[in-house]
């Protein structure tokens, strides 16, 4: 059965066409990766097949009684409810009907007994409906889910409001899982977890029994998860059987034979010119050139899509600095409240080094610290001599209302227009891109912006908080290539093992430091 059908969409932004005439169906139980390159539409889908935005022509329609789950990053946490509070909306259709059962309670003393028997009728079909649909285990469920997410880690009496980006994901996400929709829209569900309860989400998603649409930069995760992919290129959607793997190999067969068949009817056609360009005029043989012209005319010209640009990252170095990055004296991070044991910690040039642990428990606090950027609780952070910084933030919540060229000319206004192009262009943007305003763009591409301004930046330090959040597969591959050729020294926070692990020279596990109780 159809869940979801979409016909003939389109839709741009001003005059850069996203989707054109595109059709896509979800049945029943089908667990879908949607991919494609940063920029390519992915958000937008989603938020066109959930009613957030409207189309600019095209259908879609769901099936009827379909519970929709939409996992959005933006959605607002209101300020004053606890973790606990949130869980418990999942719930709220649960809470109504209880409402509204309660209500027919209190009327059947005042009615005949005709009415009576409906209301009983109608109380039982609500009281079976709670106690089918978990109602009075509802605090049992949620501290299971808040359990596999790592959330009682840092207490469901916690307001929302003083959740950092990873916690606020996790929130998100558990009170999605707790709504048990009949379709689960994810859009990068796994940026800012880490990796226990990456784990834990993989396992929850291959035991889901109904459909979800999944997008995700994270290969292995997605690949261990879904069974047929979407993939978004060109303003096109195309359906794949099986698993990521199984897209790749087909998809870089189908571009193969494309290309040998682009080659070989590009060989006819310069041989059809060519007679007909002998012929034409000779009148023994201008009717051999007529027919020829006339099978010109008539060819399905095949096409190759234009290359997308590759990113290409190339961190500049700066003069070496002195053999102490920083040291930590007693440094204890936190801003009410402590989050870390007083820290002597110190990072030497050459080293790359990765921090880790659960979300929550101060890793960009404690980069924050050393960077003085925030004031500690206590302690000191001595910096080296010589030090040229490149901060790479793991949220940027500024509405920016620059374009990609005066976002990257404001911090570089030495360098010509030109230059600014081209370093965006090799940053993996198109000329659509550059010439759009920031906030208009994808996660990913803002986050290539980010990247623009710090390959520009003469560096001999870089700390990177969750880089690779948002980036697609190339941009990440390109990034890692990047950061194991740079000279200096590296502070990085990612929760993709498999992106950092071939760079680093050391780790730090934060959970060793933390204050909170795990």
């Amino acid at each position: 059965m159809s869940l979801l059908t979409v016909k003939n969409l389109s839709h741009g932004f001003g005059d850069r066409a996203i989707f054109e005439s595109v059709s896509f169906r979800l049945l029943q139980g089908e667990h879908i990766g949607l991919i494609g390159a940063n920029g390519e539409g992915k958000s937008t889908f989603m938020n066109i097949i959930t009613g957030k935005l409207e189309p600019d022509a095209g259908n879609i329609t769901w099936s009827k009684h379909t519970r929709v789950g939409y996992l959005d990053q933006h959605a607002v946490l209101k300020q004053g409810m606890t973790i606990r509070d949130v869980l418990r909306t999942a719930f709220q259709y649960l809470y109504d009907m209880e409402e509204e059962m309660n209500q027919l309670f209190a009327k059947m003393g005042e009615v005949e007994p005709e009415e009576l028997e409906q209301l009983l009728e109608e109380t039982g079909r609500m009281q079976d409906s709670l106690t089918n649909n978990d109602f009075y285990t509802i605090d049992a469920k949620v501290e299971e889910i808040a359990n596999g997410l790592g959330l009682d880690d840092f207490g469901l009496e916690k307001d929302v409001n003083d959740l950092s980006g990873g916690q606020r994901t996790k929130v998100l996400l558990a009170k999605l899982l707790l709504e048990k929709p009949d379709i689960l829209l994810l859009d990068e569900p796994t940026n800012y977890l880490d990796v226990e309860h990456i784990e834990w989400l993989r396992n929850y998603l291959l035991e889901y029994e109904h459909a979800f649409i999944l997008i995700s930069h994270d290969i292995p995760f997605l690949n261990s998860v879904v069974n047929l992919i979407y993939h978004m290129e060109n303003q096109e959607l195309t359906r794949y059987p099986g698993d990521y793997d199984e897209f790749v190999r087909v998809y870089e067969m189908k571009k193969q034979q494309l290309e040998a068949a682009y080659k070989k009817q590009q060989k006819e056609i310069a041989n059809l010119k060519d007679f007909v360009a002998r012929n034409k005029a000779n009148a023994a043989t201008s009717k051999m050139a007529m027919s020829r012209q006339k099978k010109l005319d008539k060819m399905d010209i095949i096409e190759l899509d234009a290359e997308k640009p590759k990113p290409e990252f190339r961190f500049q170095p700066a003069r070496t600095p002195s053999k102490y990055l920083f040291e930590t004296r007693d440094l204890v991070i936190g801003y009410d409240e402590p989050l870390s044991k007083p820290l002597n910690l110190t990072m030497e040039r050459g080293q790359k080094i990765a921090l880790y642990g659960a979300n929550g428990i101060g890793k960009t606090t404690l980069l924050r610290s050393i960077l003085g950027e925030i004031p500690a609780i206590s302690g000191q952070v001595e910096r080296g001599e010589h030090l040229h910084i490149g901060y790479f933030e793991q949220e940027i919540k500024v509405d920016n209302q620059n374009t990609c060229i005066e976002e990257v000319w404001d911090e570089f206004p030495h360098i010509t227009q030109y230059e600014v192009r081209a370093s965006l262009a090799k940053c993996g943007l198109t000329t659509k891109h550059i010439e759009s305003k920031v906030q208009v763009l994808s996660g990913g591409e803002k986050a290539k912006v980010r990247l623009c301004k710090l390959i520009n930046k003469e560096t001999n330090l870089l700390v990177l908080d969750e880089p690779t959040n948002h980036l697609d597969q190339d941009a990440k591959d390109e990034l890692k290539q990047a950061l194991k050729e740079y000279k200096g020294s590296l502070l990085l926070i990612s929760h993709e093992p498999e992106f950092y692990e071939e760079i680093i020279t050391n780790k730090w596990n934060c959970e060793n430091w933390t204050t909170k109780a795990f």
